[in-house]
């Protein structure tokens, strides 16, 4: 998927949990081959060039785009798996592949979890402290999120991989005075795939989605400095910069 994983697990035996860590990196490796954009032998490269019918796809592909379908209908069209009219998942798979990879340790024994995949992190059990970047400061942190059972951060802005996220409406990048927006949530594909749209809508618009939606929580850095976070996300706050 283009990114660095790490994990972290704790709390159950050295066998089993050696064995569900190695099948989970397994799944991950799986979830690229049949998903990446770039591997031409992928099933997501082929449907794309007609040599391979939605029909004779995995489960796994069926499930993923009903998850995009859902987010664009859930979002108003600001999520959207279309790139040049093509299936694009990657807003979304890499939060849900590393959510399930998560649940593979769970179901293993392991007492708590952290998945960190690319900046976007699954975790369950804890406590855990999570630091949220600073866009403006590489290496410095605007809050610190503290979680103790299942939680889901992500993180969507042009800072580390340059600007990637496009306007679906106009296939441009966005206009907007955000620079990250960070959204909390239990689960990984929810929070990815959430991100994603927030930082698409930009400032006021977006603030105002994310105190709607349920279950979620924003924290949000602007192009000028600012932060703003919707009013629910003091329960997670560690500590959130002046």
């Amino acid at each position: 998927m283009g990114t660095v994983f790490s994990f972290d697990v704790r709390g159950a035996g050295a066998a089993r949990a050696r064995a569900a860590l190695d099948a989970a990196v397994c799944w991950l490796h799986r979830v690229d081959e049949e998903f990446s954009t770039f591997l031409p032998d992928s099933q997501i490269s082929r449907l794309a060039r007609g040599e391979l019918a939605l029909s004779r796809c995995d489960p796994d592909v069926w499930e993923v785009m009903r998850l995009c379908e859902d987010a664009e209908r859930r979002t108003d069209g600001w999520f959207s798996a279309r790139y040049d009219g093509e299936f694009d998942p990657t807003g979304l798979v890499k939060g849900w592949a590393v959510e399930r990879a998560a649940r593979m340790l769970v179901s293993a024994g392991a007492e708590a979890v952290c998945i960190n995949g690319g900046g976007d992190i699954q975790l369950h059990g804890g406590p855990w402290r999570i630091g949220i970047s600073d866009p403006h400061s590489p290496g410095g942190l605007v809050a610190v999120v503290a979680a103790d059972g299942e939680l889901a951060v992500a993180t969507s802005g042009p800072a580390e991989r340059g600007c990637h996220i496009l306007d679906p409406r106009t296939g441009e990048p966005p206009v907007t005075d955000l620079a990250s927006v960070t959204v909390v949530c239990p689960g990984l594909t929810d929070a990815d795939a959430w991100a994603t749209a927030a930082y698409a809508m930009g400032g006021d618009r977006a603030r105002g989605w994310l105190e709607e939606l349920p279950d979620a929580e924003g924290f949000a850095v602007t192009t000028d400095g600012g932060t703003w976070h919707t009013s629910g996300f003091g329960r997670y706050a560690a500590g959130v910069r002046g």
